[in-house]
């Protein structure tokens, strides 16, 4: 993947990285936010949908159209299909998915940055349970839908969030931050009946990265695979699944569409593990 001289400029040069941390600081952020949400941001929809060849067939376009740049990067489906679950663990988003082997005191690394499970989490002890299970990564494209689902049924159990500085997501800025570590993250433990207790988890990114969950933090209830968990509103985002050991066998189908960079695309709602008899 190829990165743009300006993300090149922000991460690899002296003044870039002086005007990064301007950018990512909370009140440039909140600023950025509300441009966004403002109809002065109008103008971008335009250009991001050319930019990006999004294609609109299937979604909600109001009447006159998109009021703000960020109405328009959380618009909703029409219809988002294929989101029953059948009792399958779920991809809870569009996107790449990238599956890795959780080892016991390893230091593994997700898309060019490595990191501990310890620090994704900040919770030594919840990590020790998932030492020699699964992690699945999704990555979301600026062109992806950028609402996302609870991937199991279930019961949130507990909930976390990590404030954090926010670092773009693409590999150009991986090779210079440890940005699992840095970004902000929320996520939900859900204990289920068919895959063990999973933990669900949202990444911000580069200055605004708003994750706008619809369970509050301090929400303990039962939830549905495929019902709405929250969205992204604009900044690079990711989710990732943690699963414990042998909690999930995944579809062997999957891994037989891995593009050159080992990832495998998904669409939100799309069965992840075997079908259950």
């Amino acid at each position: 993947m190829k990165e743009s001289l300006s993300l090149r400029f922000l991460y690899q040069t002296i003044p870039g990285r002086v005007i990064l941390k301007l950018l990512v600081c909370p009140p440039i952020s909140v600023i950025t936010g509300k441009y966004l949400s403002s109809g002065a941001s109008k103008w971008l929809v335009n250009y991001y949908i050319r930019k990006h060849k999004i294609d609109l067939a299937g979604v909600q376009i109001p009447e006159n159209g998109f009021a703000s740049f960020n109405e328009f990067f959380t618009r909703k489906k029409k219809t988002t299909e294929n989101t029953s679950s059948s009792g399958n663990l779920i991809s809870p988003c569009d996107g790449y998915l990238t599956c890795l082997k959780i080892k016991k005191n390893v230091i593994f690394s997700v898309k060019h940055t490595k990191f501990s499970l310890e620090d994704l989490l900040k919770d030594k002890r919840l990590a020790s349970n998932y030492h020699n299970g699964t992690a699945l990564v999704f990555r979301l494209t600026p062109a992806n839908y950028h609402r996302y689902c609870y991937a199991a049924d279930g019961r949130v159990i507990h909930a976390r969030k990590i404030p954090g500085k926010l670092h773009c997501v693409r590999p150009v800025a991986l090779k210079e931050f440890p940005v699992f570590v840095q970004n902000s993250r929320e996520y939900q433990v859900i204990r289920t009946d068919k895959f063990g207790t999973v933990i669900q988890m949202e990444i911000g990114a580069l200055m605004v990265g708003k994750i706008s969950n619809h369970l509050q933090m301090t929400e303990t209830r039962c939830v549905k695979a495929g019902s709405e968990k929250g969205y992204f509103e604009f900044g690079g985002s990711t989710i990732i699944l943690l699963l414990s050991p042998n909690a999930v066998c995944l579809r062997k189908k999957l891994f037989a569409k891995k593009n050159s960079d080992g990832e495998i695309p998904v669409s939100i709602g799309q069965a992840l593990s075997q079908r259950l008899k």
